[in-house]
């Protein structure tokens, strides 16, 4: 493939091919879990989370193929959501969202996604946990 052939990711559906449409997005979802299970820093991370990760999973793919520029399925299946006001019940702080994002990190490492896609996903996502992990001090601070 050519420079100039190469995917601009972000732009129409780019991102979500790359990522390999919907079983790609599943399989990272599911590696990104097997993370959060593994890694001694997603401790706390993972206990945030129910046992039985099912519906977790479902919604985190369905998320991602909409913001990815795929299919909206978490809108058609749940509604609308607001990334901070859905997150805003965990108690997230700089070690969890470092957690999160590390966990996508590696499950993209794992699954062999090139360099440049491993590395524009996380500065992507590092935005809406940043913003989550904002939520979750405010509200914490106003709980107290």
């Amino acid at each position: 493939m050519q420079e100039s052939e190469l995917p601009i990711y972000g732009q129409g559906d780019a991102t979500y091919k790359a990522a390999g449409e919907l079983d790609g997005i599943t399989a990272l979802v599911d590696r990104f879990y097997e993370r959060m299970d593994t890694l001694p820093e997603a401790k706390a991370l993972r206990e945030m989370h129910p046992a039985d990760l099912t519906v977790a999973r479902r919604k985190l793919t369905y998320f991602l193929s909409g913001w990815m520029g795929g299919p909206k399925l978490f809108k058609e299946h749940y509604g609308p959501i607001v990334i901070p006001d859905a997150h805003k019940h965990f108690p997230v702080d700089m070690d969890s969202k470092n957690a999160w994002l590390k966990c996508m990190e590696q499950a993209l490492i794992d699954l062999d996604y090139p360099e440049s896609f491993r590395h524009y996903l996380i500065e992507k996502l590092a935005i809406p946990a940043e913003s989550i992990r904002l939520m979750a001090e405010h509200e914490a601070k106003y709980k107290a």
